[in-house]
């Protein structure tokens, strides 16, 4: 599970900090949709070097306050449907977890942008309250808590490179998962989830495509990266076409591939190395000084 007091920054006596890392769908297909409404998904997961950060000062009051730096602006990110604050419900409720205190999350990533921002921030809740409370979950249980907060929160609580299926509840890590260089590019638009899945207008149901990505290898997932694709990214450009623009921008400076991750805004493209990478995000940044652009270290 992903470091607690991870930071190098230093803490007041019995904070806890840890990190929420951007979740980057390499590769997303869209099986079909179920009978309940919700829709198969079978994705290729890695996570970039570029975070929030999470601390948590434990106390008998639950507080969340928020504070924005370089992320995209979103929806009012304190308020009671925040997850990190659903996360504190759920641990309470289904773990008996009842001890957490005032949170700050220092916002650097960008809002309703496809790369489980969220998610993240709420899984890096419960790993702040698992250490609070000195609490030791089976996996089954913590699984089912991460669910309840939302489909993305379960593969963000290790925060390591899998195979993700289900609605998000079966997670596989990716042994020796290589070394991969990559540029992220939001247009700083936010783009909500359910509007693109709703875009897609499958009946329950439905099956599209038999699952691809089983026996995945780090021999091999290069090209799997390069012969996958992300079936939300026709529907997220037809509600947001400045994702085609992101793109074509990494395209243009030699990202290979160039892909939508999640649900979007967020696109990505991957490099031959950092220096390419760094250079690339120069670029891109300089040509398009209103989007959000990052080098990245994906794991």
């Amino acid at each position: 599970m992903g470091a607690i007091n991870d930071s190098g920054a230093s803490l007041p006596p019995g904070a806890l900090r840890t990190h929420a890392c951007a979740k980057i769908n390499l590769a997303l297909h869209v099986l079909g949709r179920r009978d309940d409404g919700y829709h198969e998904l079978e994705s290729l997961v890695a996570f970039a070097d570029c975070a929030d950060t999470l601390t948590l000062h434990p106390g008998n009051v639950t507080v969340l306050d928020v504070q924005m730096q370089g992320a995209v602006p979103g929806p009012e990110l304190a308020g009671p449907d925040n997850l990190i604050l659903k996360a504190t419900r759920v641990a309470a409720s289904r773990l008996g977890l009842t001890r957490a205190g005032r949170f700050v999350l220092d916002k650097q990533l960008p809002v309703a942008a496809g790369i489980g921002g969220g998610s993240a921030d709420a899984a890096a809740a419960l790993r702040l309250i698992l250490t609070a409370n000195e609490a030791d979950i089976g996996d089954e249980r913590l699984i089912a808590a991460a669910l309840e907060i939302g489909a993305d929160v379960p593969v963000c609580l290790d925060s390591c490179a899998s195979i993700v299926t289900g609605i998000g509840e079966h997670v596989a890590p990716i042994a020796d998962f290589p070394e991969l260089h990559a540029v992220l590019v939001n247009p700083r638009v936010p783009v909500a989830t359910a509007d693109v899945f709703a875009a897609l207008r499958l009946k329950p149901q439905t099956t599209l495509a038999a699952p691809r990505l089983i026996g995945i290898r780090p021999g091999n997932l290069g090209s799997m990266i390069s012969s996958s694709r992300n079936d939300l990214q026709a529907a997220a450009i037809s509600i947001c076409p400045q994702i085609a623009d992101c793109l074509v921008a990494l395209e243009e400076a030699g990202a290979m591939p160039a892909r939508m991750s999640g649900s979007g805004a967020t696109c990505f493209g991957i490099f031959a190395n950092r220096a390419s990478a760094v250079s690339a995000a120069v670029d891109i940044g300089v040509a398009n000084p209103q989007w959000w652009v990052k080098p990245a270290e994906l794991f």
